[in-house]
């Protein structure tokens, strides 16, 4: 099971701003982020928007595919690298991954019509979300991939009070 690390950041009620809670764990190898999937799969809600931050090749698609699969998902787990989008069935939600990087300018955006896609039914797990220019919704949580000689950090900051009651299950 992935550790939490040992300075997390300020937590829901602490710190200066109790908009925005944070934790962070350290994922040491693939069965380590397979393992956080897990955890963060129990926590999951229709209608959540989590966008995935982090270099290329720093695990953010690994992690949306150990997250379908603790969702009991069997398929195939394509990257939507160069069809901006996949989505899924699983666990009784239904789950949009985005990936953004090639995305270019609003009117894609418009075009493509992902803003349906932002329901309140489907859970959005979108990758490079700055490169839809302020058109993806408000994630109610970010999680942050750091690459680090061995392994991932990631830090998961809760937007929104959704985010935040995921969080603190994700803490227990």
């Amino acid at each position: 099971m992935p550790a939490p690390h040992p300075n997390p950041p300020p937590q829901a009620g602490e710190g200066t701003n109790d908009r925005c809670a944070n934790l962070s764990f350290l994922l040491a190898d693939e069965a380590a982020t397979a393992a956080f999937a897990g955890r963060l799969a129990s926590t999951l809600r229709a209608g959540m928007v989590i966008h995935l931050r982090g270099d290329l090749g720093a695990g953010k698609t690994t992690l949306v595919r150990a997250l379908l699969h603790a969702l009991g998902y069997t398929g195939r787990v394509k990257s939507p690298t160069y069809t901006l989008l996949e989505q899924y069935e699983a666990g009784g939600l239904h789950l949009c991954h985005f990936d953004l990087y090639r995305f270019r300018s609003k009117e894609e955006w418009e075009a493509a019509g992902f803003r349906e896609e932002f329901d309140g039914r489907n859970v959005c797990l979108v990758e490079w979300p700055e490169k839809a220019h302020g058109l993806v919704p408000q994630a109610d949580m970010e999680i942050l991939f750091e690459i680090l000689p061995r392994g991932r950090n990631i830090t998961i900051r809760a937007n929104t009070e959704t985010g935040k009651e995921c969080l603190r299950s994700l803490q227990n």
